[in-house]
């Protein structure tokens, strides 16, 4: 009885997804896919001559975590830097074409938006080009762009931090926003990045994985084991809620001291892809935090969502209705054990 009165309000939890709004502040990318076919060798270096087809883009980076939001059925503000060049023209469309406020986006003159080019042939990857400047943002170019999350920030149920290590979150702008969200009582929830991990101080979640929890710990390897070694230094020299380090295709520990650290098995039935994981585990416990839920809720629904997309191929989007099959499906069949 206690295991579907569980499942009960996990269903509850996504039911309230369309009545929530979040906030997600970080470094903005447009992905864009040149499709085309390969007949022939170039006569100039041995790599294929792709005769174009078509092209396509879609948000990347922090913008990554916000459509998959707005996969959810939430609202979406999104908060970064674009420049004023076609690539920030198409992110921005992009963004309006998934429902997704950009009033919280400033166009820097001199900064070129970041763009990450994927040229595939019969849908494989055979080059990327990355067009970027992650110089951290100018004084004036930041101010604008915290006045502007001021403006939103009211208006939402959580805040997120998506940092790439592309110049937007830099330690003071992360900061600000911190102070500004705990003031309001929002949450706050990191993606963080470097080892480097005193930037996130006052935040109420921090979620790296397994090897940007090791990396900024001091140790060296790749080994689950470590995972509680690694979270009692990184919570020994930050100030926050809690730690939650995600580890691929095995699942996802959380750390909240007093309490004991809780195991989350994977729920991929199998693996596929572990391509873009991180962000929908993101944007799953930022809108269950909203509509909510208890920490431990947020992660279980962001644990099925993690291994819905890691069955997919690509980034992709999680939608509610494949979460409510799954939990009705599997999880109320004692498939979840944590």
């Amino acid at each position: 009885m206690k295991e579907t009165n569980e499942n009960g309000g996990l269903l509850h939890v996504i039911e309230r997804f369309r009545g929530v709004s979040v906030l997600v502040v970080g470094d903005l990318m447009l992905d864009r896919y040149w499709f085309g076919r390969a007949t022939r060798i170039s006569p100039e270096a041995p790599v294929p001559v792709v005769l174009l087809g078509s092209e396509s883009f879609v948000p990347g980076g922090a913008g990554n975590v916000a459509a998959n939001l707005a996969g959810l059925g939430s609202g979406v503000y999104i908060a970064g830097v674009v420049g004023d060049d076609d690539p920030g023209r198409d992110l921005r469309s992009e963004l309006k074409a998934r429902s997704i406020s950009a009033e919280c986006v400033v166009t820097a003159d001199d900064r070129q938006t970041i763009t990450k080019t994927r040229v595939l042939v019969k849908n494989q990857q055979i080059a990327r080009i990355d067009d970027e400047n992650a110089a951290p943002l100018p004084g004036d170019i930041e101010d604008e762009l915290l006045k502007k999350i001021g403006t939103a920030m009211p208006n939402v149920g959580a805040v997120v931090l998506s940092d790439y290590a592309k110049g937007c979150l830099t330690g003071s702008l992360v900061q600000s926003v911190i102070e500004n969200a705990r003031s309001l009582g929002k949450p706050v929830l990191v993606d963080p990045k470097g080892r480097d991990m005193t930037k996130y101080a006052g935040a109420t979640i921090l979620t790296p994985n397994l090897v940007e929890a090791l990396n900024a710990a001091g140790i060296d390897g790749n080994d689950e084991a470590m995972a509680p070694q690694a979270a009692e230094r990184i919570l020994a020299d930050v100030d926050l809620g809690a730690l939650l380090i995600t580890l691929g295709e095995h699942g996802m520990m959380l750390f909240e001291p007093p309490n004991e650290p809780a195991y989350f098995p994977s729920m991929a039935r199998q693996v596929f892809d572990v391509t873009g994981a991180g962000d929908t585990v993101m944007a799953i416990l930022s809108a269950s935090i909203a509509a909510g839920a208890s920490l431990h809720e947020g992660i279980r629904l962001a644990n099925i969502g993690a291994g819905i997309s890691v069955e997919k191929v690509g980034t992709s989007i999680v939608d509610p209705e494949e979460m409510r099959l799954f939990i009705e499906g599997h999880v109320s069949h004692g498939q979840e054990t944590a």
